[in-house]
């Protein structure tokens, strides 16, 4: 058990100044960003702004909300993170790197984005019209009736912020510098301290739906930061990764065409009118996720093959 307890050595140093400095950055990032994803709690809980009952809606909503971010887009960003930074050399800019790796990387920024960007508009197209059934099933009409549709679609909004902000920052921690992380933990605290004053003045003007609203304002500045780092990073090279934000114009016109649909759909339909009309804007979702679907397959030919590769295939066995 000695093994386990602290030991000092007379020819070391106490304190190993570079660990303790490595610890300290850590710490810095880490409590920032607790106070970047869990801010709204601390609000709600010392300063008051919401009910009990308004505060127990919220967490619900958010819990399911958070499903997509945390089996999807939370695997995707560290798998991919630890991609990049095997593939490129950290601190070094794109004429450093080589040829072939940098234009990889370009490449797999450029899908992943395209990836994330299309998951977001699906979740905001059929978030709207199904936010309420889901609610209602989930909890009945405690939640279905109240705040908890609201809230649930503006958390359709956050989605796609929080999906694309996690690979912009999984590239750009994975190139910066020591000397980039360090000066990008002042902005973090700038954005902390603007996070927590907006959630409390939004939380009185709108109430819970406050919160949601200044974390995508939030998120917006972060993405932002990211964006102006990746343009910078390749503005004189002949990559152009950022154009994967932009979709093409079959799968716009076919997620815009089924958010009318089934937000139609939902006000004839849905949700008080038994088990046949829920079941037939259950259809009319499935119909119309279809058609997106097709759209995407249709358009997205490039997409498909990443996805293909980096996801659906699988290695041969090697042979004994």
């Amino acid at each position: 058990m000695k093994e386990f307890l602290p030991r000092y050595c007379a020819s070391q140093d106490f304190i190993d100044g570079k660990q303790a400095w490595l610890a300290w950055s850590f710490f810095k990032q880490s409590f920032l960003k607790q106070i970047l994803t869990e801010g709204e709690r601390y609000v709600m809980t010392f300063l008051n702004v919401l009910s009990f009952g308004d505060q127990g809606v919220y967490d619900i909503v958010n819990n399911l909300g958070s499903l997509v971010a945390r089996f999807i887009f939370l695997p995707i960003e560290e798998s991919f993170y630890v991609y990049f930074s095997k593939v490129l050399e950290r601190g070094k800019n794109f004429r450093s790197q080589r040829k072939e790796e940098i234009s990889t990387a370009s490449a797999v920024l450029e899908s992943l984005l395209k990836l994330v960007t299309l998951i977001g508009l699906f979740i905001i197209a059929f978030g709207y019209a199904y936010s309420q059934l889901a609610l209602d099933i989930y909890g009945g009409s405690m939640l279905s009736e109240g705040t908890g549709p609201v809230l649930l679609r503006c958390y359709c909004l956050y989605v796609p912020l929080l999906a694309i902000n996690g690979i912009t920052e999984c590239f750009t921690f994975a190139t910066m510098s020591k000397e980039e992380v360090d000066r990008y933990n002042y902005v973090m605290l700038v954005l902390s301290l603007s996070f927590l004053c907006l959630s409390y003045y939004m939380t009185h003007w709108l109430g819970s739906v406050g919160f949601i609203l200044a974390n995508c304002f939030n998120m917006g500045l972060r993405i932002t930061h990211s964006l102006l780092y990746i343009r910078k990073y390749f503005r004189k090279s002949p990559y152009k990764p950022l154009s994967g934000l932009c979709p093409s114009a079959a799968v716009i016109c076919a997620l815009c065409l089924c958010a009318a649909v089934t937000g139609y759909s939902e006000m004839n339909l849905c949700c008080d009118m038994g088990w046949p009309y829920l079941l037939s804007h259950i259809l009319v979702g499935t119909l119309c996720l279809a058609v997106a679907l097709a759209a995407l397959v249709l358009s997205e030919s490039k997409l498909i093959n990443f996805i293909h590769n980096h996801f659906l295939s699988k290695k041969p066995k090697k042979k004994v």
